[in-house]
Formats: C-alpha cells, sequence, structure tokens
C-alpha cells in the first residue's frame, strides 16, 4: 500500500482585514493555501445569509490574494468565523473516522 502524507501548513497563512463595510468585508491572505481557502468558500456560500465570497489570486508575483464576504443581512467576519469552525469541525470528523475505521 502507498501511503501519501498531505500536509496544510497552517501557521504560515496570515490574514489581514484589508477593507470593512456593513455588508462587506476583504480580507488578504499572505501564503495562502487554496488547499483550505476552496472548501472554506464552499462553506461560505452554504451560509443562507452570505451573497458572495470571492477569492481572488491575481498576478502571482505582483498581487496578493484576497478573500471578499458579503452578506445580506448580519456582519460579514461573523459569517466568515462560523464557515471557519464548520470547515474545522468536519476535518475533525473526517480524521476521527479515518482513526477508527483504519485504527
Amino acid at each position: 500500500m502507498n501511503l501519501m502524507a498531505i500536509r496544510v501548513d497552517l501557521s504560515t497563512m496570515e490574514f489581514k482585514l484589508i477593507e470593512k463595510k456593513k455588508d462587506t468585508i476583504k480580507v488578504e491572505i499572505k501564503d495562502a493555501d487554496e488547499t483550505l481557502i476552496y472548501p472554506l468558500i464552499h462553506e461560505l456560500l452554504q451560509d443562507k445569509n452570505v451573497v458572495d465570497a470571492r477569492y481572488t489570486t491575481g498576478h502571482p508575483q505582483l498581487d496578493k490574494a484576497t478573500l471578499t464576504v458579503t452578506v445580506k443581512e448580519g456582519k460579514p467576519q461573523a459569517s466568515l468565523k462560523k464557515a471557519a469552525k464548520s470547515l474545522a469541525n468536519q476535518f475533525l470528523e473526517a480524521r476521527q473516522l479515518v482513526e477508527k475505521q483504519l485504527g
């Protein structure tokens, strides 16, 4: 059996709030890991209050990756935190399932 290790080094990713409006936030992501970003966007879009969740990378050497979240009600940062927590729980459940089934 071949095993392949997948490692996401979250300690290198940094989030910086660069724009905040009543219904929208724009967050710059330094050293973004798309293995985590795309599931986060998917989770955001499951929220009935989220109108749009957009990840923009631009030019790899000139631009910084950004995540923009727009909501129809509530605070966009609350929706982002909720999505991150939900995603963390899903990864924890997946880990527990693998450990249980593989010993």
